[in-house]
């Protein structure tokens, strides 16, 4: 296993709230304080490390503040940064359907009949849910997939794959026809 594949990202880090240096944490655990819990957090490049001094729940988001981070200007800076822990800091999964992303990432993605579609690429949430990025055995282009039970009816960790619905994986890896322009 690489050592990017040993951590998890557990967070983004979102815009400054205030002018002492809180910012706005976005959670990608299941219980979003949890992420205090994790011991310190990592940039993607394990250059820098934050404590989490204080924690508050706000609307969809949390508020935070790390230690060392004293300013808005310092916040600032930390816009849009990932962090990460090592995967041995997070709890062990409890149910056969319970995994974490960083799990998905390179499964064979195959359709009911057991035909390999491609791989999984990533994993995103832009707003409106979680999406499965597929990179199809042919082709350079990859395929957003919805990450609903419809579209990704099973995930099978151990069997290293995830079964999507053939149809919705067409439609999607399919280019719309361009809409006529009007004169």
């Amino acid at each position: 296993m690489t050592p990017r594949a040993q951590r998890i990202c557990v967070a983004q880090i979102g815009a400054p709230h205030g002018v002492r240096g809180e910012v706005k944490l976005w959670p990608f655990t299941q219980d979003p304080v949890a992420v205090r819990d994790y011991g310190p957090l990592e940039t993607e490049d394990g250059a820098t490390r934050f404590e989490i001094e204080t924690l508050r729940a706000a609307n969809d988001h949390l508020v935070v503040r790390l230690k060392g981070v004293n300013d808005r200007d310092a916040a600032e800076r930390l816009t849009n940064t990932k962090l990460f822990v090592a995967r041995e800091r997070l709890p062990e999964t409890e149910a056969d359907d319970e995994y974490y992303h960083a799990d998905l990432i390179g499964l064979a993605v195959v359709d009911s009949d057991g035909n390999t579609l491609g791989r999984v690429a990533a994993i995103h949430n832009f707003g409106a849910g979680d999406l499965v990025e597929v990179k199809p055995e042919q082709g350079n282009t990859t395929v957003l997939l919805p990450f609903t039970e419809a579209a990704v009816p099973a995930v099978d960790i151990a069997g290293k794959q995830i079964v999507v619905d053939a149809a919705a994986f067409t439609a999607a890896a399919t280019p719309g026809e361009p809409e006529a322009e009007e004169r």
